[in-house]
């Protein structure tokens, strides 16, 4: 615990009352300076999160390995031992979303090589196809085609103002770019290669050529995104999106969780607010759980590198991980709600999948949410 100087004046600086220890009688403020250097700052942050280093460390082992014990010591009056349930989440959540947010930018890292490593195989094939339409000139067979945007940058190479490195890149984007615009988008058994096509069908085509105004979204939409982005790059927008918004629907998604319990449970013996505080327990323990899990995979990932053993002892801790949450909850459901274990049982089973179908409704408008917001 941090400590502060007790201020000489015996004034209390929030109430102006008379302080003769150390706490003000009439408002229970410290008589401390206030004036903080940096250092105690940062412990006084840490212990307001944490609220000192056993109530936190107790607080953790319950949350893990205790289902329901936190939410019956909180509720029965014992708040003073453990974190308090709004603050742990708030803890928790912050560091796990802060540690998650760093994994896009190693998963990228990884498309990157990936993408280099195919940059290079194209440019040697590229190499191959030049030599092959040098080799053909000698002949008769049917050149090639080549277009003028490559014939010039060839012109430049020749001239020395392009190197042969350049020069292949500039012509394995103009191919990648020919490529991508000659690329159909289809939809049903309907055939699109640009916006203006669909554009044109849509005005003037027949009656059943064209798309309801949903599906001329949509398909307009997905033409749009597949000519600006590959598909690595699409699925790394979808990634980054749902990394920074993930947060935002599992706050949401918390009053619905509560309120499903409300409804599955006695209205005398329990109110809402218990329901809620089971919820932010609950919530707090698949935070953690997915904390530990990346602190682990990013750990492995670094000593380790790409393994396929890591590979394996990584998609075991996640099944595991599966594994405990469910029986955490069965767990948690029936200590704290003292029904019968049958009754806990069904119940719980009930709202597993009450709670899965609503999961992938918030889901699916998360989806088309980073769809619409993809730039």
């Amino acid at each position: 615990m941090s400590k502060s100087n007790i201020r000489k004046d015996k004034t209390c600086l929030n109430c102006r009352h008379v302080v003769e220890n150390n706490f003000c009688p009439n408002c229970g403020q410290k008589n401390e300076d206030t004036r903080k250097t940096f250092h105690h700052l940062f412990l006084h942050f840490f212990e307001d999160l944490t609220h000192y280093e056993n109530a936190f460390w107790r607080t953790i082992r319950n949350l893990l390995f205790k289902p329901a014990s936190l939410t019956k010591e909180y509720l029965s009056g014992k708040r003073l031992s453990y974190l308090a349930p709004v603050r742990l989440y708030i803890f928790i959540s912050f560091i796990t979303f802060f540690a998650l947010s760093l994994l896009p930018e190693e998963e990228s890292h990884v498309i990157n090589v990936k993408k280099k490593e195919e940059k290079e195989e194209t440019r040697a094939n590229i190499k191959n196809s030049l030599a092959e339409i040098d080799n053909n000139k000698d002949n008769n067979h049917k050149k090639a085609p080549i277009s003028k945007e490559e014939l010039k940058i060839i012109a430049l190479q020749n001239d020395g103002k392009l190197t042969k490195k350049e020069a292949d890149t500039l012509i394995n984007y103009l191919k990648k770019s020919k490529e991508k615009e000659n690329e159909a988008f289809y939809f049903g058994k309907k055939k699109y290669k640009s916006v203006k096509q669909l554009d044109s069908i849509q005005k003037y085509g027949k009656s059943s050529q064209k798309l309801s105004s949903i599906e001329y979204w949509f398909t307009k939409r997905m033409i749009q995104i597949s000519r600006k982005y590959s598909g690595d790059e699409l699925i790394e927008k979808f990634k980054e999106s749902f990394f920074h918004n993930f947060p935002k629907v599992l706050f949401i998604y918390m009053p619905i969780f509560a309120l499903i319990l409300w409804l599955f449970h006695s209205k005398k013996r329990w109110y809402y607010f218990d329901h809620g505080i089971f919820t932010l327990h609950y919530f707090s323990f698949l935070l953690l759980l997915s904390l530990i899990y990346t602190i682990i995979s990013a750990t492995l990932a670094f000593v380790f590198g790409d393994n396929k053993y890591v590979d394996i002892i990584l998609g075991f801790l996640m099944f595991a991980q599966f594994i405990w949450v469910i029986i955490y909850f069965f767990k948690a459901h029936h200590r704290f709600y003292e029904e019968t274990r049958t009754i806990s049982f069904i119940k719980s089973l009930l709202m597993y999948f009450i709670n899965m179908f609503f999961i992938s409704f918030i889901l699916l408008i998360f989806v088309v949410f980073t769809f619409i917001n993809i730039h």
